[in-house]
């Protein structure tokens, strides 16, 4: 069984930084593209970051430089170092496994965690 499951997630003052984890199991880790997603209230679903197997990294240009994600094979585990944060990065943090398959989520296939909740406040 896929399972995802995303910590770290918190209220912090703007400017603040926050950790979040996301551990793996159930699939093959090590060779699997992982990414964050984020859901602001009241807005569509976002792609935030995406790490493939190699360490290749990608950035939403709303969270360059600011964000850094992060992934140790050997603990199936995928981190997303948040500094610097804004109120407009309060959301919804979803953790996932970025394959074809599984369920429809955030506008494409994957296994997804239940979602972590980040607040920042002003």
């Amino acid at each position: 069984e896929v399972q995802l499951v995303e910590s770290g997630g918190g209220s912090v003052m703007a400017g603040g930084s926050l950790r979040l984890s996301c551990t793996a199991s159930g699939f093959t880790f090590d060779t699997t593209r992982m990414g964050w997603y984020r859901q602001p209230p009241g807005h569509e679903c976002e792609w935030v970051s995406s790490i493939n197997s190699d360490g290749s990294t990608w950035y939403a240009d709303s969270v360059k430089g600011r964000f850094t994600i992060s992934r140790d094979n050997a603990k199936k585990l995928v981190d997303l170092q948040m500094n610097s944060l804004k109120p407009e990065d309060m959301a919804v943090y979803y953790c996932g496994a970025l394959v074809p398959r599984g369920t429809w989520f955030c506008g494409r296939f994957g296994f997804w965690g239940q979602g972590t909740q980040v607040t920042v406040s002003s």
